[in-house]
């Protein structure tokens, strides 16, 4: 009789395995008397005589892929010999003894708190403790509760429910937990009331510095969050609660009490003492994850203000003029925007005086009346509510036949506006149409990305329809040096899962873009303008209805390329001893999760004394370490998961389950799976967009920029808004000034993403980090629209790497792009061009740019130019169809050279070109989807 106590729900259907521990054999003679959640009987037939047997429960087969696994547990099946089955006799067995209940290692491990009590212990529980339709159980930090359907046995045999004690440092945050055990009724909230702490010497730890996370706290934009906690009946409900203990308090025992009082029952109360020891805790205990004093980093507030974030400056006001880092937006009166200015190179490397607009008219909320006539708006003027270096908000309120409208603004010091828009109806009204328009300059509505098309040129008309099954909410229209990303939203916004994920979280339809179906955005080309406009269609505003008509803008591009700091920070994404690195030419290292120094994704905190060691000496070195860190999946190594599981979905997704065993054995079903690392047994689960979970990964991100010396982030997706990337910025800024950001993102046009083009998709944060890496299946062959758009990054001042199967070495250098090292090839030819040429002291003039100084007559073969005083060095790639033969244009009294003393030369670069000398004005033939790295100076010799 093995009395194994398990939680899985249906023991029965798995199957069982005996092994003898002397000749390793399985024994097929066996037979389950009884199989269930509570014990099983066996028979079997000893193989090797008396000794030890092995008996394995839950074996499993997986498949599917390495990352993202499908797992099956063993059916029974009736192994044994017929004529040994009816032999066997129970009263003539001898009886085997259990001696150990074991798992691979205390992470798989059920002991103690997700050992079930039996049924009849759990009745008895119940009659012990049944003067309320609850139970509270306190429990320690150290035994988290980690079932929601079944009491632990340990619990059966606690004495004293109504008192908790517990010893902590002075400046410790204590946590513990209350379980609630709901035996009788459903429970459909619950308040917490919390007492002081009173010191056995007169101090006093105050009631404010006691939290329950399950009732609410602070959200990631700061405000106050106050949840529901319902129970169903015969269910477990952990809460989770936080004391701070002062720095200053005196040692001795506190005593006070925590209240639960569920909606419409009798409360109950919790005797709390605390022994405070004399002695300081280390960082008020976060260097031990398992004691959960990081729970408190859920309702972090840190870089959460507003202060400008360099290279910005400052928003400057003059009217209606509203000037940022090298843009303009100039209001009307109604406080929509009348113009947008940018004055960024057309190189996009420096801040310009020439103004360049983006409008060919104001952007305007349009209202037709059942007959399809415009109605006309009568506004006030707008009223500037707050001017603060990095923001600035105004109100404008209007009316108009039957209708009132309020408009909200707001310009944040990066590029980012918010144009809210509150239609009220004052009596029942028809309406043919309300839209938004927004009319560009037709030179300026060049490119586009979103709305379900793949980055590249704007179409002269495009019709898109709502669809959630699309993760298109909007759209970036614009030129290389001034753009205009546009997204279309209301009250019920919340950020859609990415990556892999998107389906199973889309898009909300906003209820008053979408109308049902009726609504849409169309593109237009005119003679005279580019017209966006977002239609809702005809419709019904009844007397008193409310409909938010939100718009969220970001001008591109956001500052101007940082071409030094590209050409300085030769990225190495492999975790190698620091002098390999170094030899090979690389001072940037990644560290990916999956590492000896950084094992388990996005829970960075396990190793953090060998990350510290390996981080200092690259600094001795001269280098840099920036580490995978992000929050789109959670690692099941993470001691907290059962605190934030005990918070419903609001941190972690719920979903059908599945994925690797543990996920399976230990969660309950009500997940999503993610990535699984094989070597580590790493399984993630996901988590939901936005949350309490991104304060604390901010304060993570803080531990370790301070305690282990980070100089920046890896980032493989982003999971979070824009809000949260600032905050990400500010830490790094304050901490480590150099720190570095660089995002990468698979291709994520696809039907499992929502068709959503990375670039368009992750614009919010591209004012924030330093390079793109953009990334498995993007599509290296399309045309050089797509490269400037999708991966590229220069159309919003950054400049990036490529990945997938390499990339293409001579179209990647007319963006200033190499492979990865090592990841995705070796950049090192290419590197040693640089290094020689001298590209750091060199002006970046890109073949976008109509001062481009060299040119080849050719729309499919293109050059850009890396030009310095004495010297040039021209990137050559080629989208022609087949080998083509071209003579360059070139501008030589731009490039400050006499054509008479030059000469042309093609170094020798490994994997791209073989050396040659060219004459300055002959013609030449480009290799197929390749080109040239050409050198123009002085001639040392005869030309």
């Amino acid at each position: 009789r093995i009395d194994w106590r398990r939680r899985d729900s249906n023991p029965g259907g798995k199957a069982i395995w005996i092994f003898a521990q002397n000749s390793g054999k399985q024994v097929k003679n066996f037979r389950a008397l009884s199989v269930n959640r509570e014990f099983a009987e066996l028979v079997f037939e000893p193989i090797d005589g008396a000794g030890i047997y092995h008996i394995y429960y839950l074996p499993y087969k997986m498949t599917g892929s390495r990352n993202y696994p499908t797992v099956n547990y063993v059916e029974p099946e009736n192994s044994a010999d017929p004529d040994w089955l009816d032999a066997t006799e129970q009263s003539r067995l001898r009886k085997a003894v259990v001696l150990e209940l074991q798992s691979i290692n205390t992470l798989h491990s059920f002991y103690p708190m997700e050992v079930i009590a039996t049924k009849t212990e759990v009745e008895s529980f119940i009659k012990q403790h049944n003067e309320l339709p609850y139970i509270l159980i306190p429990e320690d930090r150290l035994h988290p509760i980690k079932m929601w359907t079944d009491v632990p046995y340990r619990w059966i045999k606690k004495s004293d429910l109504d008192h908790f004690t517990g010893s902590a440092l002075r400046d410790e945050y204590f946590a513990f937990q209350v379980g609630l055990f709901a035996w009788d009724t459903d429970i459909d909230d619950i308040n917490i009331e919390f007492t002081d702490l009173q010191g056995s010497k007169g101090s006093k730890i105050k009631a404010k510095a006691i939290t329950c996370y399950n009732k609410g706290g602070i959200d990631w934009t700061g405000e106050p969050l106050i949840k529901k906690i319902t129970v169903e009946k015969g269910h477990v409900q952990a809460l989770w609660m936080g004391v701070k203990i002062p720095k200053d308090a005196t040692p001795g025992e506190y005593t006070g009490k925590v209240t639960v009082r569920p909606e419409n029952m009798p409360a109950s109360t919790v005797e709390l003492s605390l022994q405070v020891e004399e002695f300081l805790a280390l960082d008020h205990g976060d260097t031990e994850p398992e004691k959960h004093s990081r729970l408190r980093w859920l309702d972090s507030e840190i870089a959460a203000d507003h202060s400008v974030i360099p290279p910005y400056t400052p928003i400057e006001t003059n009217e209606n003029r509203l000037s940022i880092l090298g843009r303009q937006v100039i209001l009307q009166d109604n406080g929509l925007p009348r113009q947008i200015i940018s004055t960024i190179s057309p190189e996009v490397t420096a801040i310009a005086q020439a103004e360049r607009p983006l409008l060919a008219g104001d952007m305007d909320l349009v209202i037709l009346d059942e007959n399809g006539e415009k109605i006309a708006w009568k506004f006030q003027g707008y009223k500037t509510n707050i001017v603060e270096p990095g923001m600035v908000q105004w109100t404008a309120t209007g009316n108009a036949k039957g209708l009132s409208c309020t408009i909200e603004g707001m310009l944040e010091f990066d590029g980012f506006m918010t144009l809210k828009m509150e239609v009220k109806g004052k009596r029942n009204l028809v309406v043919e149409d309300i839209s938004f328009t927004i009319p560009v300059q037709n030179e300026g509505a060049k490119y586009m990305l979103g709305l379900g098309r793949t980055g590249g040129y704007c179409p002269d008309e495009l019709t898109y329809k709502w669809d959630p099954y699309f993760n298109n909410d909007g759209a970036w229209i614009g030129d290389v040096n001034l753009g205009l990303q546009t997204s279309f939203r209301a009250e019920n916004y919340e950020r859609p899962l990415n990556t892999n994920f998107y389906q199973q979280k889309p898009l909300h339809m906003p209820p008053s873009w979408y109308n049902e179906g009726a609504g849409g955005i169309s593109l237009t080309r005119k003679p005279d303008h580019y017209l966006i406009q977002a239609y809702s269609g005809e419709r019904t505003i009844e007397k008193g209805e409310t409909l938010n008509f939100n718009v969220q803008m970001l001008v591109t591009p956001f500052h101007p390329l940082e071409t030094e700091k590209h050409w300085h920070n030769r990225y190495y994404h492999r975790f190698e001893p620091i002098d390999s690195i170094l030899a090979y030419g690389g001072n940037t290292i990644n560290v990916h999760h999956a590492t000896d120094i950084n094992p388990y994704i996005n829970y960075p905190f396990m190793t953090t004394d060998i990350m510290k060691a390996y981080t200092d000496e690259a600094h001795q070195k001269g280098a840099k370490v920036k580490y995978y860190y992000t929050v789109r999946e959670l690692s099941n190594i993470c001691p907290e998961i059962w605190a934030l599981k005990s918070l419903g979905d609001e941190i972690l997704s719920f979903g059908p389950g599945g994925g690797y065993s543990w996920l399976q054995e230990h969660l309950d079903g009500n997940y999503i799976a993610a990535w699984f690392v094989p070597s580590w047994k790493d399984a993630a689960v996901i988590n939901s967009g936005v949350s309490r979970w991104h304060n604390y990964y901010l304060e993570g991100l803080n531990f370790l920029v301070n305690k282990v010396g980070i100089d920046g982030l890896y980032i493989d997706d982003v999971a979070f808004d824009r809000s949260i990337m600032q905050r990400v910025r500010k830490i790094l800024l304050r901490g480590n000034p150099g720190a570095l950001i660089d995002l990468h993102s698979a291709n994520q046009f696809n039907p499992r993403d929502g068709y959503a083009n990375s670039a368009n998709l992750y614009l919010e944060h591209f004012a924030y980090i330093d390079r793109l890496w953009f990334g498995e299946y993007f599509n290296y062959d399309a045309g050089p629209e797509y490269w400037l758009t999708e991966v590229s990054g220069i159309p919003f001042g950054l400049m990036g790497e490529m990945l997938w199967e390499g990339g293409n070495a001579w179209r990647g250098m007319l963006y200033g792009m190499t492979s990865r090292a090592p990841w995705s090839g070796d950049p090192t030819p290419i590197w040693k061009v640089w290094d020689d040429f001298g590209i750091k002291d060199s002006e970046m003039i890109g073949y976008w740019s109509e001062n481009c100084p060299v040119k080849t007559g050719r729309d499919d073969i293109l050059a850009t130019v890396y030009k310095k005083p004495d010297r040039t060095l021209i990137a050559l790639a080629s989208w022609a169809p087949g080998p083509a033969r071209i003579e360059l244009k070139i501008d030589w009294e731009s490039l400050g050279l006499d054509p008479n003393k030059c000469e042309m030369i093609a170094p020798a670069v490994k994997d791209f070109q073989e050396a040659q000398k060219f004459k300055i004005d002959q013609s030449f033939t480009v290799p197929e989807k390749k080109g040239y790295l050409f050198e123009i100076r002085e001639a040392k010799g005869e030309r």
